[in-house]
């Protein structure tokens, strides 16, 4: 039987086809999560372009560097994020803190408080988009459709006190929005933003 916090067998085989230099494991890699760190990087900054670079520098380091992935410290998906996270709250501080030089508009606080939401949001994308299918069917509709527990337990078949439970249990997961833990970095494995 296997570890329980063992990763996946997909994550140890990819990070040894990085490793080796494969070509096609990188491809493979890019189809899996390219939407996903596209996703995070155009949540914190805002802008297409920027996040299309920011999806370059991520796949580029992770070519270049497969080996900083430990796949003790979790799983693949969660690395990646972190890596997105992480160079993009980089690029929105340059950026902004060269306009804020150039224009000598606004405060450091304020752009503090910029890359704080930004990156809170970046976080709920996340948690929203790893969530179980069951999860985020309930809280879409109920967010989304304006779907009380009981129109969720009727629409996805199942009984009030499940959709309540999966509600909840949503609900709860989304809170974690505002840790400082940058999208997917689990407890205790990540640093402040």
């Amino acid at each position: 039987m296997a570890r329980k916090d063992a990763p996946p067998r997909w994550d140890r085989k990819m990070q040894q086809r990085l490793a080796r230099g494969e070509a096609a494991a990188l491809g493979e890699l890019y189809d899996r999560f390219a939407s996903l760190v596209h996703g995070l990087a155009h949540r914190v900054l805002g802008d297409e372009r920027a996040a299309d670079g920011i999806t370059r520098e991520v796949f580029i380091h992770v070519w270049e560097h497969p080996d900083s992935y430990d796949p003790g410290q979790g799983p693949l998906r969660t690395w990646i994020a972190s890596l997105t996270h992480r160079l993009a709250v980089q690029r929105l501080r340059a950026t902004e803190t060269a306009a804020l030089a150039r224009e000598g508009a606004g405060t450091t606080e304020e752009l503090e408080r910029r890359v704080r939401r930004a990156s809170v949001a970046a976080r709920a994308d996340y948690i929203v988009q790893s969530m179980p299918v069951p999860l985020r069917s309930a809280l879409e509709r109920a967010y989304f459709q304006r779907r009380d527990y009981r129109q969720t337990a009727t629409d996805l078949g199942i009984t009030e006190d499940e959709a309540r439970r999966r509600l909840r249990l949503g609900l709860q997961l989304l809170s974690t929005a505002h840790d400082t833990e940058p999208p997917g970095t689990p407890p205790g494995h990540g640093g402040a933003v």
